[in-house]
């Protein structure tokens, strides 16, 4: 009977131990957040767009706070207006008559209370994926599934791409930016591995030619928000700003970016 009594004394000590924390968290007024990610599929006419706005909200929030209330419109170098409207899905705007053409200048105009946002951009070009090879002993340990994309670096220029990799056992993507700085005129790939690919899975890689500024801007975000990063709670190093300002109000700045370039993509199956 003791010891009965001395199990419970010791389980009512430990469990007493435990203590619901609230974090409280300073919540600052919304920003206006923009997905404006122009994609010109290779093998399509590019006209079928969207673009996708929302606001921030708070840490601990469930829900993304959709914009509804937007005109969004893209203009052109020769002064052609391709309006996006709102469609049934909240905070995304669409458009289907868009005109894309490779090394063409456009500015993004968002007015949203009262308030007007621009960015502006140049439609890059963007080589095709050419060739996949597969090794299934690569790692440290040899357990791993590794895969490269091939693709030949756009010749006599300075480029930079944006890659991303779309793996059947992870729910977000795999995200990574590289530049020809080495690899100049020649063929570059890339490079991904995992220990999850079994045969049979596809494994989807998107490629882009992009911007030196958005290069830089996504290799501060992924740094930040990667391997690399402190952790959830850790304060950033620095405030990551796109290229999308509010010409109303400086100081209250949008988050997100403005980019347009052709699209390559190749979803190759698991050997």
């Amino acid at each position: 009977m003791k010891k009965i009594i001395l199990l419970i004394l010791i389980i009512i000590s430990f469990t007493s131990c435990e203590k619901v924390i609230d974090v409280s968290l300073a919540t600052g007024e919304p920003k206006l957040v923009v997905e404006a990610s122009i994609n010109w599929y290779e093998g399509t006419d590019g006209s079928q767009q969207k673009i996708r706005l929302s606001t921030t909200t708070d840490y601990f929030a469930t829900e993304v706070p959709p914009v509804t209330d937007a005109v969004v419109t893209i203009t052109n170098s020769q002064g052609q207006v391709f309006i996006f409207v709102q469609n049934t899905t909240p905070g995304t705007y669409v458009c289907t008559d868009f005109t894309p053409i490779v090394n063409e200048t456009y500015t993004l105009t968002i007015l949203y209370q009262g308030e007007t946002y621009t960015a502006t951009d140049n439609l890059l070009d963007t080589p095709q994926i050419i060739r996949v090879e597969q090794k299934n002993d690569a790692g440290f340990l040899g357990n791993e599934t590794e895969v490269k994309f091939f693709f030949n670096d756009l010749v006599n220029e300075t480029n930079h791409y944006f890659i991303k990799i779309d793996d059947p056992y992870k729910v977000i993507p795999e995200y990574g930016v590289i530049e020809d700085r080495f690899f100049q005129n020649n063929e570059m790939f890339s490079l991904y591995y995992s220990e999850d690919l079994k045969p049979g899975d596809t494994l989807k890689c998107t490629l882009n030619g992009v911007t030196l500024n958005y290069y830089n801007y996504m290799n501060i975000l992924l740094t930040q928000t990667g391997t690399n990063s402190a952790g959830p709670f850790s304060t950033p190093t620095s405030t990551v700003r796109g290229n999308v300002v509010n010409r109303t109000n400086f100081d209250n700045f949008a988050l997100g970016y403005f980019r347009l370039s052709k699209t390559s993509v190749n979803e190759y199956i698991i050997q």
